[in-house]
């Protein structure tokens, strides 16, 4: 009970501190982010040039690499090859990766996202359900985390659909900033293992500085929306997405085994939130078991995306243990950035 009290006093009133006036920090921009193409795949090539226009990225960002046959699944040497490569063409001022990409999306039994950022952790893989590494960028207030903490943050764009993913960054170019009015939804589910994140879950109320209202709901699902910022929930698989309508910059997420098994078949795959509509989400690539650590926190999540943090930014400073979980969409969204 002790922990639990220092947690909410740590987490909790950051978020309570958002109803007060300040000025949001400054994350991280376009000239900090790079762009890993893989020539071996077309629809990546066409994918990254139209990013780079889109977002304005420095040509010196973009690094150019080859990895054939999609495999969903990388050895850790081939993996280290590749970020090796990777890493000998960046600036010390780049201080994120986004992969445009489907697969591969899993190093052994991490993520891609989480062994590029982190470093590859092959002992979790004995036991993927033990506790993992946890992350120093975890609620951090740091803006440039490769300058600050050694951490290049990363997150891949799928590739599945070109057409689907100019779309999203076409609705991340053209947001309003400030956005409309929005509501974030947390919904705790009948699935009581998935819902292990609902005590973190941030109470119903309005936040008038944002225009956005939180509703904090027991429910498997919502139905006929058309106002959402963010939605988070727990189960394997979610109804009714095709009748929501997501906000530019959306973040949507369902903490459930192998949301990050972009490809497979047994549980609903993180793609489904950006095909219906959401800017980024996050999921595990293998069994993390029900830790909430391994999942978005949502009074985090919030918190730090109201405070102007990015996607990518406010996504990774959510999750205190990473090693398992997949980042996906556009890092650069960030709706409450002024």
């Amino acid at each position: 009970m002790r922990r639990l009290a220092i947690f909410f006093a740590i987490v909790l009133f950051p978020f309570a501190q958002v109803h007060a006036q300040f000025v949001p920090p400054k994350g991280i921009s376009a000239a900090q982010l790079a762009l890993v193409i893989n020539d071996e795949e077309a629809n990546s090539v066409e994918l990254g040039e139209y990013y780079r226009k889109a977002h304005g990225i420095p040509a010196a960002n973009i690094v150019h690499v080859q990895i054939a046959n999609r495999p969903r699944k990388l050895a850790a040497e081939e993996f280290e090859a590749l970020k090796t490569k990777i890493d000998a063409k960046l600036g010390a001022d780049v201080q994120a990766v986004l992969m445009l990409w489907t697969a591969p999306y899993a190093v052994e039994c991490n993520s891609i996202t989480a062994a590029y950022t982190l470093g590859l952790d092959s002992a979790l893989c004995a036991k993927s359900c033990a506790p993992s590494k946890p992350s120093a960028y975890y609620n951090a207030a740091s803006t440039r985390p490769y300058s600050e903490l050694k951490m290049r943050l990363s997150m891949l764009l799928p590739t599945e659909n070109v057409g689907a993913s100019k779309a999203l960054i076409d609705r991340v170019v053209a947001s309003a900033n400030p956005p409309p009015a929005a509501s974030a939804y947390f919904l705790q589910t009948s699935d009581v293992a998935r819902s292990s994140r609902a005590r973190f879950f941030p109470r119903s109320m309005t936040v008038p500085q944002h225009n956005l209202t939180v509703k904090t709901l027991q429910a498997d699902s919502i139905e006929q929306v058309s106002d959402i910022m963010i939605y988070q929930t727990g189960l394997s698989s979610v109804a009714k997405l095709n009748t929501l309508k997501f906000l530019p910059g959306a973040l949507a997420d369902h903490l459930t085994s192998f949301g990050g098994d972009l490809l497979g078949e047994g549980q609903m795959s993180s793609l489904r939130w950006l095909e219906a509509g959401a800017t980024a989400s996050y999921g595990t690539v293998s069994e993390p078991c029900n830790h909430w650590q391994k999942f978005p926190n949502s009074t985090v999540l919030l918190s730090q995306y109201l405070r102007g943090a990015s996607a990518i930014e406010a996504y990774w400073k959510s999750v205190a243990w990473p090693a398992q979980g997949l980042f996906i969409g556009d890092p650069l969204a960030a709706p409450y950035r002024r």
